[in-house]
């Protein structure tokens, strides 16, 4: 998250203050606004600590987004929980580790959406599906939006799993949880 958080700070915009020390004055640029960091429990949790170790003063924004399994092996991705500041008129930067399908994406950018309108988000990926990237910028509910992704994988199993991927990005970080 950190080299994210690195890489979009530079597109953030910045003001000189004027700091006062005991050994005289100095001159530092300070962001004008800071970002509302949001994350996809439980999977973002690790990329979001990089983006808190850079915007340590942020607000933030979770949001449980899972899968629903069905008796006939197929899921559906619930959003249940939302906890958030209002977000009208924020830069706003979203992180989850893996965008696959782009479905969960989406529903977190509604979920946003019922917070306030962004100025502007920012979608944080490390890895990403050739066909989770098309079908975020097809359906993407927030127009002022841009894109970071680690790596993209050409392909998906039937499952929604990035090929090669990295498998179950909450299980790698915290351990398999039973359904």
């Amino acid at each position: 998250g950190e080299i994210f958080a690195y890489e979009i700070s530079k597109k953030m915009k910045y003001k000189n203050k004027a700091i006062t020390t005991p050994l005289g004055i100095s001159t530092e640029s300070l962001m004008t606004e800071k970002p509302v960091l949001a994350t996809i429990l439980r999977a973002g949790l690790p990329l979001h600590q990089g983006f808190l170790n850079y915007f340590d003063s942020s607000d933030n924004t979770f949001i449980s987004a899972y899968r629903k399994h069905k008796k006939e092996g197929d899921f559906e991705i619930k959003i249940e929980y939302l906890a958030s500041p209002d977000l009208e008129d924020k830069t706003i930067i979203l992180c989850d580790p893996m965008l696959a399908s782009g479905s969960s994406m989406i529903l977190a950018m509604e979920a946003i959406l019922r917070k306030g309108k962004p100025k502007h988000i920012h979608i944080v990926a490390i890895m990403s599906s050739s066909e989770g990237i098309n079908y975020l910028k097809q359906n993407t509910p927030i127009k002022d939006c841009t894109l970071w992704v680690g790596a993209e994988d050409a392909e998906m199993t039937a499952e929604s799993y990035i090929v090669p991927g990295l498998g179950d990005a909450g299980d790698l970080s915290f351990g398999k949880k039973s359904e």
